[in-house]
């Protein structure tokens, strides 16, 4: 009888702890997803309430419950700082168990995070910011890069216009670290291509009245003038410098450029701008299908970085149902192992610094003429694959990166 006892004791205790265990590779018995954005400022058209509609589909489309457990959204607006941002991320993952953060679109907000979150060993999930020490020099085991960076960007909004002739570069650069990438690296491919840059000056971000530097670079004798900045900023560039008449002797490049920015600063003052973008929603039927899923609830159709958001939340997600468990070393080394495709990204992978490797476009923004209809915006001028586009892994100075 005694021994009958203890025999249904330990049974019983057996199968109290077997949920337990199981429950334990999700953590808190749910996935939370955290996306810090910019639902107020300037780069609010480019992510923002899109970045958060993208997140909301990839949850929709995986089916609301990953291994078994119910996803949650959790959203923040960042101010586009980085203290703010660090306290917020802080909060969640100490008192909200926030497991993985996303989105983190500026570069100063995405580095302040990634940190926080490599202490607590939590995910980060890197989709709005561009700066190249992200998956450099500043590279964590527990973060990824999704989107773009300025390598790439750099690479091929300046070479090809370098090859063509445009050889003396004047640049106007937001005075924070994607500013101060997208100009280091530019720089770097005008100098590489035979090119000089003759003057460049660093403004107050987020800044309004660009005169004086538009007066700068139009009388530095460069050919072309780049504005290494993004968002409202780039669009009052834009339009002062038509303003100016900058754009009847010297090439407009824009080294960071999306859809939502063409559509603000519109066709007329856009037209001929040659730059780099991940994404565009008329490629083929995928992106179209996705895009007006997108446009239904928005109004409008995805930014590269909307898409690229929907494309990292989606695979996280994947991920997670795959290797059971939302621990960031599991989830880490099975999106490494597994095949990446989605809407955004075609035969990509991710690398041992983070970085997603995959096609980037160069596009031509078209003339009012040109446009057939509404969004009907760019040419595709080359497809690039992520091998020639971002920077190889012999270059890279992550420390996680064996040479």
């Amino acid at each position: 009888m005694f021994k009958h006892s203890l025999l249904s004791v330990a049974v019983a205790a057996t199968l109290c702890v077997m949920p337990v265990q199981a429950q334990d590779k999700i953590s808190g018995g749910v996935v939370k997803i955290g996306v810090l954005t910019d639902l107020s400022g300037l780069y609010m058209a480019n992510v923002g309430p899109g970045s958060v509609l993208a997140s909301k589909l990839a949850i929709e489309d995986f089916g609301g419950k990953v291994a078994g457990k119910p996803i949650e959204l959790v959203v923040a607006d960042h101010l586009n700082k980085a203290d703010v941002a660090a306290a917020r991320a802080r909060e969640w993952m100490d008192r909200d168990g926030v497991d993985v953060v996303t989105e983190l679109g500026n570069s100063a907000v995405a580095l302040a995070v990634m940190n926080i979150a490599a202490e607590k060993n939590r995910m980060t999930m890197t989709t709005g910011a561009g700066s190249s020490r992200i998956t450099g020099v500043d590279c964590k085991p527990t973060n990824v890069m999704w989107v773009y960076d300025t390598y790439a960007l750099a690479k091929v909004g300046t070479l090809p216009l370098v090859e063509q002739g445009a050889k003396k570069w004047y640049f106007i650069t937001a005075d924070y670290a994607f500013g101060h990438s997208l100009e280091s690296d530019g720089s770097r491919f005008i100098k590489a291509g035979g090119g000089a840059v003759v003057g460049s000056s660093r403004y107050p971000f987020p800044g309004n009245d660009f005169s004086s530097y538009l007066l700068s670079a139009q009388g530095s004798g460069a050919e072309a003038v780049a504005f290494a900045s993004a968002g409202g900023d780039l669009l009052n560039q834009i339009k002062q410098a038509n303003e100016f008449g900058l754009g009847k002797k010297q090439k407009l490049v824009a080294l960071l450029m999306s859809i939502a920015d063409v559509h603000g600063v519109g066709l007329q003052a856009a037209q001929g701008m040659n730059f780099a973008e991940t994404f565009y929603w008329d490629m083929d039927d995928e992106t179209r299908k996705f895009s007006q899923r997108f446009f239904k609830e928005m109004g409008k159709m995805p930014t590269a970085l909307q898409a690229g958001q929907y494309s990292a939340v989606l695979n996280y997600l994947r991920a997670v149902e795959k290797s059971g468990s939302d621990n960031v070393v599991d989830v880490m080394k099975t999106l490494r192992e597994m095949p990446i495709r989605d809407a955004f990204a075609r035969n990509a992978n991710l690398r041992t610094d983070g970085k997603l490797i995959h096609d980037t476009y160069l596009v031509s923004v078209k003339s009012p003429a040109e446009s057939k209809a509404p969004w009907d915006y760019y040419k595709i001028v080359k497809t690039v694959s992520g091998e020639d586009s971002f920077s190889p892994l012999s270059e890279s100075q992550c420390p996680l990166v064996k040479k």
